[in-house]
């Protein structure tokens, strides 16, 4: 081997040992959103859950990008259109699904349908953009469909989760795909930190009014277990875990998107250790099929 090819050997080690930790915090923080839902629903009804994290976290960025020596500049008439739709499909109808559907699915499920995203992405890029559907995409779907079918097969008899639950999970799946397909259309002249921010809040402010006209108020159910949660859904989970991801993005973007494979893996295990909810065969047959499903349907990029 050449003094040149060793140098770019060890680079490409170098590289690849400093994306690991990062890679793996990453993992592990998103993954632990979904034990932090179920914690947080627990105490509350889950759109105060969610309602309040909005406008802790969205208030939060705004405040840092709009905050002293920082020059982000405002939206204009058009853009405030587009995160009103962004904000509706991705943080309100989304995320407040999610939040409802943690009452009747397991942690792990809840994780294991996120890691899905990408397959609706692609499916939804296809029907919306009129794009050809190639064959390994169309297989991809379909394993993680039956992945996602094989790992809930056992909850559904045990109680770990519900049919209501599982399609109003992926219904949520369905509205964050259509809003990650919608926001690839534009040009975005804003930072990501004030559209992140922006989209969060008006989230959090769509979703008031249903919150209030549903959701009993009741500050005694407010405890110490419904703040802790709130605290890791905004912190580790909407900022930690987001930067990382912004870094891992930067440094290699394919690569990046290898780490999100970890993430039922990580959330059935917190689920199991947190939550005492069953890991099975079906439960490891169906998490290999999405993962399989997730590579099949990315292997050409």
């Amino acid at each position: 081997m050449s003094d040149s090819q060793q140098t770019e050997s060890s680079a490409s080690g170098g590289a690849v040992g400093s994306g690991a930790i990062p890679g793996l915090l990453f993992a592990a923080f998103w993954a632990s959103a979904s034990v932090a839902t179920k914690f947080g629903v627990q105490s509350a009804h889950p759109f105060w859950l969610a309602t309040i994290r909005f406008m802790i976290a969205g208030s939060g960025m705004l405040l840092f990008a709009y905050g002293i020596g920082r020059r982000n500049p405002l939206p204009n008439r058009v853009e405030w259109q587009r995160l009103t739709i962004f904000a509706f499909l991705n943080t309100t109808v989304y995320l407040g699904l999610y939040v409802l559907a943690m009452r009747e699915v397991s942690a792990g499920i809840g994780s294991l349908g996120v890691a899905t995203n990408p397959l609706f992405i692609t499916l939804m890029s296809a029907v919306w953009l009129r794009r050809p559907l190639r064959w390994y995409e169309g297989a991809g779907i379909a394993l993680g469909l039956i992945g996602v079918t094989v790992a809930t097969y056992p909850l559904l008899e045990d109680a770990h989760a519900t049919v209501r639950g599982l399609l109003i999970l992926m219904t949520g799946m369905v509205s964050v795909s259509a809003a990650t397909v919608y926001y690839a259309r534009f040009d975005w002249r804003l930072p990501p930190i004030v559209i992140n921010g922006w989209q969060v809040l008006i989230g959090g402010l769509l979703l008031l009014p249903v919150t209030l006209l549903v959701a009993d108020f009741q500050p005694d159910r407010f405890d110490q277990t419904f703040w802790v949660s709130v605290f890791w859904l905004v912190l580790p989970v909407s900022v930690v875990a987001l930067q990382l991801w912004f870094y891992l993005v930067r440094q290699d973007a394919v690569r990046a998107s290898l780490w999100l494979f970890l993430c039922p893996i990580f959330g059935f295990a917190y689920s199991a250790v947190l939550t005492g909810e069953p890991i099975t065969l079906f439960t490891l047959a169906g998490t290999a099929l999405v993962l399989a499903g997730l590579w099949l349907a990315r292997k050409k990029k």
